[in-house]
């Protein structure tokens, strides 16, 4: 078995490290719970399980291991837990009743244990809310892309309705197709703009994940590449990949108790859903993720017109999705979207630096893809981002998407600060 710690990606050839809803419909009011303010949370630890060769580590093997890491990271065992949520999906395991399987490997023999098949990023807010209730003072968050199915895109098939989306067929990749062929048909020069971004994240994920993040590629290579489902290249999207993430989550009270803990607040969440036939969305727009981001900016004081934050995480499983989340997120509207990619906002030392992990298009573990964005956009606040670490980082958004053409939206507001009582 492999542990590690904060750096251990040159020390380990075969694997890398990091440690470190509302419903509606378009038409249909928006409006966001307000959560408690009484209760702050604090992310305290944190790590990130990568594989290079899945075949030779075991899912309950690399459970086990990102767990007790981030355990590390925080100062904490297991026995300090109060309890602990995981989040995976039993299609892509190729197993029924994953958590079964994962129970021992997270710690939760005996232990209080909730589990959600929806997705890592629902994971992290059902934790949160459990924290905010007071009934608990810790929780561990775990998620992951397992990979033991012999194909993605035929369990991602049985998702969908067996009367019209299952004999497109429809899967993420046909999803994110139709939703980039939307956003083309509305923006001039998008594509250009589109192949841009994933240059500029293979570069900054060279950075973050130096061992297993693709290269990055010239825009005419990226262009060239094979077509998978128009207009989507080969080199416009990761192939899925076996990962596992863990965060740890404590009441500001337990943090007071230990004044060396490194912390990311939680300053807001957010959550709002897409309906699930794809014939009754605009694909290119996402008025979930506004109602998401308007709930959680509203919690953290934020200004949806004029956001203040450092830096973004969000999902980006295609460049188009990156595109359309900033919009979402009130972080850069539609109409400068090709000319802010152009001019380097979004690239490192821009004026918005995006997913300077190298996001999705980097490293792509499908499933728990989102709670990756929350991880890291909370290690930034926390000055644990290792080597993509920014300067004076005060404020940081995470965004979550998953289902088809990005049905579900979470948003995460962290502050490297306890937000001021209301």
């Amino acid at each position: 078995m492999i542990f590690g710690n904060t750096n251990l990606s040159s020390c380990f050839r075969n694997n890398i490290w990091r440690s470190s809803a509302k419903f509606s419909s378009p038409g249909a009011s928006m409006e966001g719970s307000t959560m408690g303010s009484q209760i702050q949370v604090g992310v305290i630890g944190s790590a990130v399980f990568a594989p290079r060769y899945p075949d030779r580590t075991s899912l309950e093997e690399a459970l086990h291991a990102v767990t007790h890491a981030a355990l590390r990271n925080a100062g904490l065992t297991v026995e300090d837990l109060d309890g602990m949520v995981v989040a995976s999906c039993d299609q892509i395991d190729g197993r029924a009743i994953s958590i079964m399987m994962a129970s021992g490997s997270v710690g939760g023999v005996g232990r209080d244990i909730l589990s959600t098949p929806s997705s890592g990023e629902h994971a992290f807010v059902l934790a949160a809310l459990r924290v905010r209730s007071g009934m608990y003072r810790t929780q561990l968050v775990v998620s992951w892309n397992g990979m033991e199915t012999d194909d993605i895109n035929e369990t991602q098939h049985l998702s969908t309705d067996p009367y019209y989306h299952r004999a497109l067929p429809l899967d993420d990749l046909a999803s994110h197709a139709l939703q980039a062929n939307a956003l083309e048909a509305q923006v001039e020069g998008l594509r250009d703009a589109a192949l841009g971004v994933v240059q500029t994240n293979r570069i900054q994920g060279a950075v973050a994940y130096p061992d297993y993040a693709p290269a990055p590629r010239e825009k005419v290579l990226i262009e060239r590449s094979k077509m998978l489902r128009f207009p989507l290249t080969e080199g416009m999207v990761s192939q899925p990949e076996f990962g596992v993430v863990a965060l740890v989550l404590a009441s500001d009270d337990w943090i007071a108790e230990r004044e060396d803990a490194k912390v990311a607040w939680v300053h807001g969440m957010g959550w709002a859903t897409e309906p699930g036939f794809l014939g009754d969305r605009d694909l290119a727009t996402l008025p979930s993720l506004r109602a998401a981001a308007q709930q959680a900016y509203a919690e953290s004081g934020t200004d949806f017109e004029k956001p203040d934050f450092d830096l973004a995480e969000v999902a980006d499983a295609t460049p188009y999705q990156q595109l359309v989340a900033l919009e979402g997120l009130g972080l850069c509207p539609r109409e400068q979207w090709v000319t802010s990619e152009a001019d380097g906002q979004f690239a490192k030392g821009g004026k918005l630096p995006v997913n300077l992990s190298g996001g999705a298009l980097s490293f792509n573990p499908v499933f728990c893809s989102g709670l990756m964005r929350i991880a890291e956009a909370a290690n930034q606040a926390r000055g644990q981002a290792g080597l993509h670490q920014q300067t004076n980082v005060a404020k940081t958004v995470a965004h979550g998407a998953s289902g088809f053409a990005m049905q579900y939206n979470t948003v995460v507001v962290f502050g490297r600060d306890r937000r001021s009582s209301k």
